[in-house]
């Protein structure tokens, strides 16, 4: 495992090699506004797998997904609840998480064939900068093994994976705190899945601004 320190290293350093392992299929573990997270590129059945492998995560629960702009949608789903882009519009990029109608090509690693995917735009991190250079589609899930905590910094992660990750950035301890909001974005009403960082009153007092609300 190759571990790369901030600021020792510059950050876009950092960011150029953590795109190429992307792309070379690695998985690589990096700090978000909340916790370090596991990445891989979206498309790589096989990079998928090993992640699943490495997380000993269930295969009934999906993969959420980050992304750097919107037009990055294109690539993930069939369709966007107008609502939803109005929440994008508000809260993106930030810890809210929406859950959208996946094309049929989006693995169901990604998907836990639900025909469904998971995607945001991280808030103000490593992780944000990262999307944005990239310009494409990785993976997002917690720095941990399934059922344990997430990792607050590359010590915990390093304690998890040890060398069954490729790249490890190392920018400290993360602040740690509330998950993102999940909220189901598929149908022509849109349900809170789960209250995180984004809270409930919030999503409503904005909704209720634009003559809307929550089923």
């Amino acid at each position: 495992m190759l571990r790369i320190r901030i600021p020792e290293a510059k950050l876009e350093q950092a960011i150029n090699q953590s795109i190429e392992a992307l792309k070379r299929g690695g998985i690589i573990a990096y700090p978000t506004e909340t916790f370090y997270g596991l990445g891989v590129i979206f498309d790589k059945e096989d990079s998928l797998r090993r992640l699943y492998e490495i997380k000993q995560r269930p295969k009934e629960k999906a993969m959420p997904l980050i992304i750097g702009n919107k037009e990055l949608l294109l690539l993930l789903t069939k369709t966007i609840n107008p609502r939803a882009f109005l929440l994008m519009e508000r809260f993106w990029p930030g810890p809210l998480t929406l859950i959208l109608p996946a094309k049929e090509y989006i693995s169901s690693y990604l998907t836990a064939g639900t025909d469904r995917v998971a995607v945001r735009i991280p808030g103000e991190s490593f992780a944000l900068h990262l999307a944005r250079k990239a310009n494409f589609p990785f993976t997002a899930t917690s720095a941990n093994l399934s059922g344990t905590p997430p990792a607050k910094d590359a010590e915990e992660v390093t304690r998890y994976f040890r060398d069954a990750i490729d790249l490890l950035i190392d920018k400290g301890p993360t602040p740690g705190g509330l998950p993102s909001t999940i909220i189901d974005a598929t149908g022509e009403k849109m349900k809170i899945l789960r209250e995180g960082a984004v809270s409930r009153e919030s999503l409503e007092e904005f909704l209720k601004r634009k003559h809307l609300r929550f089923r």
